[in-house]
């Protein structure tokens, strides 16, 4: 039987691109009250649609790599729904596809910006509010990434390193004050990203990298995104209770192989 989530209020980042809208749907339609955050300009039609009780989405326009920002959007939360149960800390990006050489040196500050100090910041502005509730469920995205290397992805590769780090730095410190904290691997799913990173690998030929890639999983396919909303509402649930410092891939055996 599914478990309940009513009356939780989850926090997520990055809601408006295919894991965090795929995660807030699913959260909501189990009954959580969601807050979610995306950069300015982010469309955020189609969490609107999924989640059409405006009691219940609450949406916020802030940047993860700015700390005064983002903590504006946490107190915003806390004001509108009194505390956070859960929080998705999603937010990030693949950068270009290079080998080292080559790769633009801005552009890897950018992805350790966005992918490392993101979620540092995300785990260091909410972790104050569930220590004060004595509870909460924290679920980082890492990636596969974060696992094994990948040619071309160093920038991606190291920061998805690094948030399995901080997410099993994070389990030690606050497992003894109820705070959970685990991270999810997925593998490629089938979203922007992903779409991204075959162009970046084989320009004008994307379709050829999709089935490269594809060829790499022993399930032969992309995952999708509801099927890693699966995991993460798993882990932000009571279910998960004695799961912490975890990092759960979500490959299709790709990391197995």
């Amino acid at each position: 039987m599914t478990q309940s989530m009513t009356g939780k209020i989850a926090l997520v980042t990055g809601a408006a691109g295919a894991l965090g809208l795929a995660s807030a749907r699913l959260l909501a339609a189990r009954g959580a009250t969601i807050a979610a955050t995306d950069v300015a300009g982010a469309d955020f039609g189609p969490l609107r649609a999924a989640v059409p009780d405006a009691a219940r989405l609450l949406v916020l326009e802030a940047d993860v790599t700015d700390e005064a920002a983002f903590s504006a959007a946490v107190a915003a939360t806390v004001e509108n729904f009194g505390t956070i149960d859960i929080f998705f800390n999603n937010a990030g990006i693949e950068g270009p596809v290079a080998p080292i050489p080559d790769f633009p040196t801005d552009a890897f500050r950018k992805v350790m910006e966005v992918n490392v100090i993101g979620i540092f910041l995300g785990m260091k502005l909410v972790i104050p509010v569930m220590a004060r509730a004595g509870h909460g469920s924290i679920i980082n995205s890492s990636s596969v990434a974060g696992l094994t290397g990948s040619a071309g992805l160093s920038a991606y590769v190291a920061s998805k390193h690094a948030v399995l780090g901080l997410t099993r730095a994070a389990a030690v410190e606050w497992g003894p004050k109820g705070i959970r904290v685990n991270c999810i691997n997925p593998g490629p799913i089938d979203s922007r990203m992903m779409k991204s990173i075959e162009e970046g690998a084989r320009p004008g030929a994307a379709a050829a990298a999709h089935d490269a890639f594809a060829a790499t999983i022993p399930m032969r396919r992309y995952g999708t995104p509801d099927e890693v909303a699966g995991v993460v509402a798993f882990l932000a649930s009571d279910d998960a209770a004695y799961v912490n410092g975890a990092a759960y891939t979500v490959d299709g055996g790709m990391t197995a192989a």
